[in-house]
């Protein structure tokens, strides 16, 4: 860390000096940080927009501009869309096909200068899905899809090992009963059996053909660790045991954690703490997940568990930039892009004070 001075000319930082210097016409961000733009690389946050309620379609483009403005204001200047492909088209919990379609209208508005951030494509590639290949299909290099995460979402593993988290939460969201909850389980248990090899191997295929990052979901066990790493991950989103996390380690890849599991001090699925992961110098990357608010929250969270400002950003910033092969941002670096954040300490609370992205203030 030093005092100083970031200059920032046509999007792009170009100087930093040290120094307590205040050139005529800057900001002075008196005894403030001031570090990186956010990289986000998994919300759900799109998802929450568009659908706003269980069965309630909102126009995509509003939806795309209130996203937008909502993650810009909580310092995030780089974020990573997820978008699920793999539909299921009957029963009561069926999922539709939209990934094509919204990601046409994002690339569109993107396109057309509407967004204040920078945002790339994340497509959830879920293996208990009747449509995921066909759907994956339908995407090509030109849409510059960034990762391709793999999600198999089979009852009685990974994330829902407790079966009853998964009835509370597919329950609450959908209202089942406990025979629609039954066929459900059934249903996705069906699914796995006939297609998850196929769907897996063409996931990994595909992901090689767009030229996106893989990451893998949920790893629980070394087995799952020792298969993603032969699919070539380049990181493990959400591992949920320090089984997992270690054996990740121990391969090279980094371990992405949810930012609310870091605030709230666990996981709301009962599954590992990511500030035990922290404590046992197994976290490398912390994602917003469903609370874009969160993750400049556990940035300076982690810094208090670690007692190590600097490494706690990084989590945010560089270590995710790095993850996707983005090598324009995550730092502050003469050359890089002028995404930057000012941040002010309220006692244990980061109070996000303004918002730059490639030098413009959008937050």
């Amino acid at each position: 860390m030093l005092k100083g001075a970031v200059t920032i000319e046509n999007g792009i930082i170009c100087n930093i000096s040290e120094g307590e210097h205040i050139p005529a016409g800057a900001i002075d961000c008196e005894n403030d940080f001031v570090i990186p733009g956010l990289v986000e690389l998994h919300t759900d946050n799109l998802e929450r927009h568009i659908e706003p309620r269980p069965d309630v379609d909102w126009p995509h483009l509003p939806a795309l501009i209130a996203h937008d403005a909502e993650i810009a204001s909580t310092g995030i200047t780089t974020v990573f869309d997820a978008l699920r492909v793999g539909s299921i088209h009957s029963g009561k919990v069926g999922y539709r096909d939209y990934a094509r379609k919204l990601a046409d209208e994002l690339l569109t508005a993107r396109a057309e200068g509407m967004f204040k951030i920078s945002h790339f494509l994340h497509l959830r590639a879920e293996i208990c899905s009747e449509t995921l290949l066909e759907e994956l299909a339908t995407f090509g290099t030109s849409d510059r899809v960034g990762i391709v995460s793999l999600m198999d979402h089979t009852p009685g593993q990974r994330q829902f090992r407790d079966l009853s988290v998964l009835k509370t939460y597919v329950g609450k969201k959908r209202g089942l009963s406990d025979q629609e909850f039954k066929d459900h389980v059934e249903k996705l248990l069906s699914l796995q059996k006939r297609f998850g090899a196929t769907h897996e191997a063409g996931a990994v295929s595909e992901a090689l053909r767009l030229g996106a990052v893989l990451a893998s979901h949920d790893d629980t066990t070394e087995d799952h660790v020792a298969t993603s790493f032969a699919n070539g991950i380049g990181f493990a989103e959400f591992p949920t045991t320090i089984e997992a996390a270690q054996a990740c380690r121990t391969r090279g890849i980094a371990v992405m954690m949810g930012a609310p599991n870091l605030i709230r001090g666990g996981s709301h699925s009962g599954n590992v703490a990511a500030s035990d992961l922290a404590r046992t110098d197994l976290l490398d990357i912390v994602s917003s997940d469903y609370v874009p608010s969160a993750l400049l929250a556990a940035a300076f969270r982690l810094a208090q568990i670690w007692n190590d400002l600097p490494r706690a950003i990084a989590t945010v910033t560089h270590n995710p930039a790095k993850a996707v092969r983005l090598h324009d941002r995550g730092i502050l670096a003469t050359g890089l892009r002028g995404d930057v954040l000012r941040v002010r300490k309220l006692g244990q609370t980061a109070l996000l004070c303004g918002v730059w992205s490639q030098g413009n203030k959008v937050g």
